[in-house]
C-alpha cells in the first residue's frame, strides 16, 4: 500500500481494492507521518504566533502595509521567549487542556478542564476572564460562556486555543467537535464557540488532505450554514474564487461586510474588533491566497490586521499540520530548535513536551473511534462532517449608543437608557496603584447590587486583583423595550479602592439605520 493512500476497510485487512476506496472512510497513515504532521501543527503555531506578535491589534479593521517590515531573523523566537513570553497565550492556554487529557484521559468532564484553567497563573482577557470570574464564582460550564453571563461570547478566545482539539482528532471532525463542545463552552458560545470548532476541523482534515481549498470547505460543513459565522466564511470562500490573485480585494469585502462587533463591550463602536467571525476570515485569507507556502500564508493572515498573532497561529498550524514539521522551510524554523526545550511560562511544558503529549492522545482517540494503531501505521476511521447545533448569541441584540457614564462609584450612582440591554465597562482597583499591577499585594473586593428600574437585577463582585477581575462590571440582557432607570450600589464602600465606569453599551431590538 502507498502511503497516505485512502482504503476502505476491506483494503485494510487486504481482502480486495475497490475503485472507489478514494471515497471511503478509512485513511492509512505510517506512524512517523502522523507525529510529524502533529509537529508541524504545534511549530507552524508557535512560528507564526511570534511573526505576527510585534503587530497584534496595532493594525484595528485595516490592513498592514506592504512597506511595514515585520522581522524575522535567527535568535527572534528566543527574544520573544524571554521578552514577551505573554504572547504565546495561544499555545499555553491549549496546554492547560492537554495537560489535564494527560492527567485524566480522554474521558475527563468539562469541570476538569474549567477549574485548570480558571485556577491557572496566567492573565486572561475578554470571554477568557469573564469565563474565568464566573467559574471562581460558581457558575460552571456551559453556563459559564453563555452569552447571557458572559458579554464577550462571541469573541476570539476559543478560536485561538482549538488547535489541541483538530490535533488530537486527525481526520475526525466530529470528534473534533465534540471536544471542541466540552471545552469551547467553558468561555464562549454561539459565532465564538464556532471559530473554534471550525479551527479544529481545519486541523482535522488538513491530516488527510493536501488540498486547502477542499479543507476549508469540507470543515465548515460542521458549522450550522445558517449561523452568521458560516456566512462570512462562505463569502470569504466565494470572494477567493472570484478574485484569486488579490487577496486585498477580498479583505475589503470582508472588512465592509463584517466588520461590526455586536457582544464585545470593549469593541463596539471602535475599530477594535476581537470578534470571531473577522479573525475567523484572516485565517482563512491567509490559508487561501498562501497557497500552501508557508511564509506567504503567515505573511498574509498577519496582514489582515487585527488579532495578527493569533489568526496566523491558526493558519501557520493548519498549514504545517497538513504539510509536515519536515516541510516547514529553514527559513521559518530558524531558531526553533533553541526553544523547544524550554517550557512555556505559567508551565511545566515544553514544545519538545508538548509534540509527544499530543501525539500519544491522538493515537487514544484514533482507537477510541474505532481506528487500528499497530508498530508502524494508523488506520483512522474518517468521519464525514456532521453540522454541530445552532446557537446564537445577542440574538435581536442591537448596539444603538456608546453612552458616555464617567462614574466613579463609591458609593451609588444612577442614569438612565433606552433600550433592551446594556454593557457596563470599567473596573476595581485599589487606591494609588496605577497601571503597574505589582505596586500592590493588597487588594479588595467590592460586593455590588444593580437595581433596573428599581427591581434588584444583579448582585456581582468587583476585584481589584487583576487576576481574578470581572472583565465586564455590569450587563443585563432581554429587558422590555423601553426607557429604564439604573441604580449602583456599594455594599461595602471603601477609602481603599476604587470602582471607575466611564461607559457603557446600549442595546435595542432594531439595528441602526447607520453604521457608526
Amino acid at each position: 500500500m502507498k502511503k497516505g493512500m485512502v482504503l476502505c476497510v476491506l483494503c485494510v485487512f487486504g481482502l480486495v481494492f475497490c475503485m472507489g476506496c478514494a471515497k471511503q472512510t478509512v485513511k492509512e497513515l505510517p506512524l512517523d507521518v502522523l507525529k510529524d504532521k502533529i509537529k508541524g501543527g504545534w511549530a507552524g503555531q508557535t512560528i507564526s504566533c511570534t511573526y505576527g506578535g510585534p503587530t497584534e491589534f496595532q493594525f484595528r479593521s485595516k490592513m498592514i502595509p506592504d512597506d511595514h517590515e515585520i522581522p524575522w531573523y535567527d535568535g527572534y523566537m528566543k527574544e520573544t521567549y524571554e521578552e514577551r513570553p505573554g504572547l504565546y497565550d495561544d499555545i499555553y492556554m491549549d496546554l492547560t487542556f492537554v495537560e489535564v487529557f494527560e492527567k485524566e484521559g480522554l474521558d475527563a468532564p468539562a469541570s476538569s478542564f474549567a477549574k485548570a484553567f480558571a485556577y491557572a497563573d496566567y492573565m486572561l482577557w475578554h470571554a477568557n476572564q469573564c469565563a474565568r470570574f464566573n467559574i471562581l464564582n460558581g457558575i460552571m460550564p456551559p453556563e459559564s460562556g453563555n452569552w447571557l453571563n458572559n458579554p464577550c461570547a462571541d469573541d476570539i478566545d476559543f478560536q485561538i486555543e482549538a488547535d489541541f482539539a483538530g490535533l488530537m482528532s486527525p481526520g475526525m471532525v466530529n470528534t473534533s467537535a465534540e471536544i471542541s463542545d466540552k471545552i469551547g463552552h467553558i468561555m464562549n458560545y454561539g459565532d465564538g464557540w464556532y471559530g473554534g470548532v471550525y479551527v479544529a476541523a481545519m486541523y482535522a482534515l488538513a491530516f488527510i488532505s493536501d488540498d486547502i481549498n477542499y479543507v476549508v470547505e469540507e470543515a465548515l460543513k460542521v458549522i450550522p450554514a445558517e449561523s452568521q459565522y458560516a456566512q462570512c466564511m462562505q463569502d470569504v470562500i466565494k470572494w477567493h474564487k472570484e478574485n484569486p490573485d488579490d487577496w486585498k480585494i477580498t479583505w475589503q469585502k470582508t472588512h465592509d461586510k463584517w466588520d461590526n462587533d455586536v457582544g464585545c463591550p470593549h469593541g463596539v463602536f471602535d475599530d477594535f474588533n476581537i470578534d470571531a467571525k473577522i479573525n475567523s476570515a484572516w485565517i482563512l485569507v491567509g490559508l487561501l491566497y498562501g497557497e500552501k507556502d508557508f511564509g506567504k500564508t503567515t505573511d498574509i493572515s498577519t496582514r489582515c490586521g487585527d488579532d495578527s498573532d493569533c489568526n496566523p497561529a491558526s493558519a501557520g498550524g493548519i498549514l504545517g499540520t497538513m504539510i509536515g514539521y519536515s516541510n516547514i522551510p529553514d527559513y521559518w524554523k530558524q531558531g526553533l530548535a533553541e526553544v523547544e526545550p524550554i517550557d512555556f511560562k505559567y508551565t511545566t511544558i515544553s514544545l519538545n513536551r508538548t509534540y509527544d503529549m499530543s501525539y500519544k492522545q491522538a493515537l487514544e482517540v484514533i482507537k477510541k473511534n474505532g481506528g487500528v494503531v499497530d508498530e508502524e501505521k494508523a488506520v483512522i476511521k474518517v468521519q464525514k462532517p456532521k453540522p454541530v447545533r445552532l446557537e446564537v448569541g445577542f440574538e435581536g441584540h442591537y448596539p444603538t449608543e456608546k453612552k458616555e457614564l464617567n462614574i466613579t462609584l463609591a458609593d451609588e450612582a444612577s442614569f438612565e437608557f433606552e433600550g433592551i440591554g446594556i454593557a457596563i465597562n470599567g473596573g476595581a482597583r485599589m487606591a494609588g496603584r496605577e497601571r503597574d499591577r505589582s505596586q500592590s499585594t493588597e487588594e479588595y473586593t467590592f460586593e455590588l447590587e444593580m437595581y433596573i428600574d428599581g427591581d434588584l437585577a444583579v448582585t456581582t463582585k468587583l476585584p481589584t486583583d487583576y487576576r481574578k477581575r470581572k472583565f465586564v462590571p455590569f450587563y443585563k440582557y432581554q429587558l422590555p423595550m423601553g426607557k429604564h432607570t439604573v441604580r449602583l450600589k456599594v455594599l461595602n464602600p471603601t477609602d481603599k479602592a476604587g470602582i471607575q465606569l466611564p461607559n457603557a453599551i446600549i442595546y435595542g431590538d432594531k439595528p441602526l439605520k447607520h453604521k457608526h
